[in-house]
């Protein structure tokens, strides 16, 4: 339906018109479904993308594993605009999912009729049209669709709140699904608010959550702030983890350094702030051995930059070894004071304790002469005209 309607937009307005379909291989009708969108697409002249996914459920329903793999390919999309057809009964339902399962305003907001996927708008133009109105509209056009069978299976629960839950609803409450739809809009007007709200006590959070300011606000806008900390950052989580992660953040002795693990993801206390910090995988390998290269990739280890200088930075040979921290190395940073344990000035420097075991170490012939985050040793400064290298580590 959606389909028609933009092709008979095209001469009106200024736009190419496309359309992508994702095989997603699940039903023994998907090759014939497959070769209806090619039928309808050289009707209407309009050029076809046939995607075909493997949906990998990893833990997850089936429709959520078929949605993930549905929108990587959406995302890939070389577009400006993508629009997908759901309706106002489709929202109804969304919003009554989201309900039953916790949801927080952005949730129970629903589908927005537009928003960004990268760099692409993602476009609902349908969305204040019912399922009935499409399906007449479609009939009196002669059109052709597809059923999918698998739209009466009452096992999957959309499907049993779209043919039990919601009709009995709209027995006993008349135009239900338009008031859960017009619902969505107010829950995604108030959720905008809380962002706002979010930003004005956050202010600038780029650099993490200062506990202090956390502290002085109450603890539904605490929540609301780390809330958005951790959305931005792409981290949502149930408002139950907020309230857990707020408590120990907020509740561990001055000197302690808590940790809220989220998945992929670790909440932080560190210096008076909370920091997110993203997991990464533990380095494969622990030597690496410079030539001279401007760049050496340490893998997961991240990489090291190396610019030619003159009167500072590092003096080195053509060769160097760069290894992991092991613990136990010393470093003399300042020739006037004697050298001390890398454990020590790290702590000094206020290197986060999640850097410190990753920290880059570049020797020469078997000595220490420069490590991350803290600099040259003393033996290895060059003289005011003499050749150095600065050296800059960035973490994986």
């Amino acid at each position: 339906m959606l389909l028609h309607l933009l092709a008979g937009l095209r001469g009106e307005e200024d736009f190419q018109l496309s359309a992508v379909h994702v095989h997603h291989g699940l039903s023994a009708d998907a090759d014939a479904w497959a070769s209806h969108c090619q039928a309808v697409c050289a009707t209407l002249n309009v050029p076809l993308r046939l995607e075909r996914v493997v949906v990998k459920r990893a833990g997850q329903g089936l429709e959520a594993a078929a949605r993930e793999a549905r929108y990587q390919v959406f995302s890939s999309l070389a577009v400006d605009a993508l629009a997908l057809a759901h309706q106002r009964d489709d929202q109804a339902e969304t919003v009554l999912l989201q309900l039953f399962r916790g949801a927080g305003m952005k949730g129970l907001a629903a589908m927005p009729a537009e928003r960004a996927l990268g760099t692409i708008r993602l476009l609902r133009p349908l969305l204040d049209a019912t399922r009935g109105e499409i399906e007449a509209f479609a009939r009196a056009r002669g059109f052709s669709w597809v059923d999918d069978a698998s739209n009466a299976d009452t096992d999957l629960r959309r499907n049993a709140v779209r043919h039990h839950l919601l009709p009995r609803i709209d027995s006993l409450f008349p135009g239900a699904g338009q008031t859960l739809a017009r619902a969505a809009g107010r829950f995604a007007e108030s959720a905008g608010l809380l962002d706002a709200l979010a930003e004005l006590d956050g202010a600038d959070c780029r650099d993490g959550l200062e506990v202090a300011r956390l502290m002085a606000l109450d603890a539904a806008r605490g929540r609301n702030l780390l809330r958005r900390y951790l959305e931005l950052r792409g981290h949502p989580v149930r408002r139950e983890r907020l309230h857990e992660a707020l408590a120990q953040m907020l509740g561990a002795r001055a000197d302690a350094e808590p940790a809220v693990d989220f998945g992929a993801a670790t909440l932080r206390r560190f210096q008076g702030r909370l920091l997110l910090v993203e997991k990464s995988p533990p380095p494969t390998t622990r030597d690496w051995v410079w030539r001279g290269e401007t760049e050496l990739d340490l893998g997961a280890g991240g990489r090291l930059r190396f610019t030619a200088t003159t009167g500072e930075g590092a003096r080195l040979p053509s060769r160097a070894t760069v290894r992991l921290r092991t613990g136990g190395e010393r470093l003399q940073p300042d020739a006037r004071r004697p050298e001390r344990t890398l454990k020590n000035l790290l702590r000094e420097a206020a290197v986060p304790p999640w850097l410190r075991e990753r920290l880059p170490l570049l020797y020469v012939d078997g000595r220490l002469a420069w490590a991350a985050e803290l600099g040259v040793d003393a033996a290895f400064q060059p003289g005011p005209e003499e050749p150095g290298w600065l050296i800059a580590w960035w973490p994986a």
